[in-house]
Parts: C-alpha cells; structure tokens; sequence
C-alpha cells in the first residue's frame, strides 16, 4: 500500500535537494471521447541533465537522415520511420536518467462520477495527483511541464499546481516550484512523454491497426520482460505502471 511520505515531512533549512524536470502528457483524457481507455503519463530526469538529453535525441535524428527539428509523436509513428522511433525507444530504455511512470484508467465508462460529488475535471486532477505522486520525493524540488495544447490551458496549470501543493502540503512551493505550459515541438523531453504515453495507450486498447506501432510495443515488452498492462511496484523507477480502477470495480 502506497504511503504518503508527506505526512509528517518538514525540510530542514540544510537540507540538500536535487531538481527534476517532470514533463506530462495524456492520451484519450475527456469524458466523452468514444474511447475507453486513458493514460496519464509522465518522463521525468534531473535538471542538469536535460540539455544532454536533448541533445541526444536531436543526434538520434540526424542519424536517420531527419530534420533535427521534426517533432516526436506516437501519432507520427510510420514504417518509413520504424528504426527511428525504434532508436528513440532504445534510447530511453539505456538511459539511466530517464523515467517514465504512466497511469492508466483501463474503461473511463465505469467512472461514477456522481458518487463521488465531482464532474469529470475534478476526477482529472486527482488522476494527476495519483501519476505523479510516486515520482515527486519531499527532499528534491519539482518543475512540471505540460504541452501547450488548448487556450483552456492557464486555468490547468493554476488548478493543477494547486491540487499537488495540497496533497503534498507544500505551501510555500518548495517541493514543486512551478508547473507551466510549453510548447511541444520546443521540448524534446515533451515529445518523449507524447511518445511513451501512446505506447501505453496503445497496449492497453490492445490495438493491432499499425503494424509498426505493434512492433514498437513489442520491442518495448521484450527489452522489459514484462507486458504493459499491468501494475509495476511503486518503487519500480523505468518504467512505472498503475492501472487504477474504480472503487467497488474488481474486473478492471
């Protein structure tokens, strides 16, 4: 059972912190978007190593004969492309200061929203809070960076950063300093998480209409050993799975 380190957590003033850079992405999150299946996920590594990061992966590119600047995503997944994406893959899986933790929410039709006094918003940010919970430690400090992807986006970041602030009793944003929009094809690290939410997204709808985007979640499940459609240990820090269900709902 998880935990919560922040219950009787205060910093001391000497204490030494590390600063990760956590960056989110989603696939088939609004209520009524005919799909079953909705991911929530996230890469995250340490501030200092980001550039490096980034830089591999435009290199990645280059070494496939692509523009530096063409923008990852599972939606762009073709067989043209295949061995890059495959690299990508590869690469994230060899790094050792990237992580990826996703939450998936196996049939949003289950969801009883009514049960609960919420609306589906409300139910949203609590997801949010339940992926990124396991990654955010009370010694280290936080930014949160979320694709630019609708003019709606100011109220979530606001709502957002205020939901994991209370959660984790972090007032004064010592813990996550800052949650913010970017865009997209500006973050390499953004494009990842767009990348590996798919993925998963993909596994869990058990989806078979690209033969290349198959071949990739099977290369990701052999080089794992494991499927991806199942609950990882919490402490499990490569590739971090929940699948949350409902209360009362044993089958999901």
């Amino acid at each position: 059972m998880y935990r919560d380190p922040y219950s009787s957590y205060v910093r001391g003033e000497n204490s030494v912190s590390e600063v990760f850079n956590i960056y989110c992405d989603e696939s088939c999150h609004l209520e009524h978007d005919g799909q079953p299946v909705m991911v929530l996920g996230a890469v995250w590594c340490p501030l200092e190593k980001t550039r490096e990061i980034a830089d591999r992966m435009r290199q990645i590119r280059q070494s496939h004969n692509l523009d530096p600047a063409l923008e990852l995503k599972w939606g762009k997944v073709s067989p043209a492309q295949l061995a890059f994406y495959a690299d990508v893959l590869d690469y994230f899986l060899n790094e050792p200061n990237l992580h990826f933790r996703a939450l998936v929410v196996p049939d949003k039709s289950k969801l009883r929203h009514e049960d609960f006094q919420q609306d589906h918003d409300t139910w949203y940010y609590k997801m949010y809070y339940e992926m990124l919970k396991v990654i955010i430690e009370p010694d280290n400090r936080y930014r949160i960076y979320l694709d630019l992807k609708d003019t709606h986006g100011g109220r979530k970041v606001a709502i957002l950063l205020s939901v994991l602030r209370n959660r984790i009793r972090d007032a004064e944003g010592r813990i996550v300093e800052r949650v913010q929009q970017v865009r997209s094809h500006e973050v390499q690290q953004v494009q990842m998480a767009d990348f590996l939410t798919g993925l998963i997204c993909y596994a869990n709808r058990r989806l078979d209409t690209s033969p290349a985007k198959v071949q990739l979640v099977q290369h990701m499940r052999k080089r794992l050993g494991r499927m991806l459609t199942g609950t990882t240990a919490p402490s499990e820090q490569k590739v971090n799975l929940f699948r949350w269900k409902p209360q009362g709902d044993e089958d999901a």
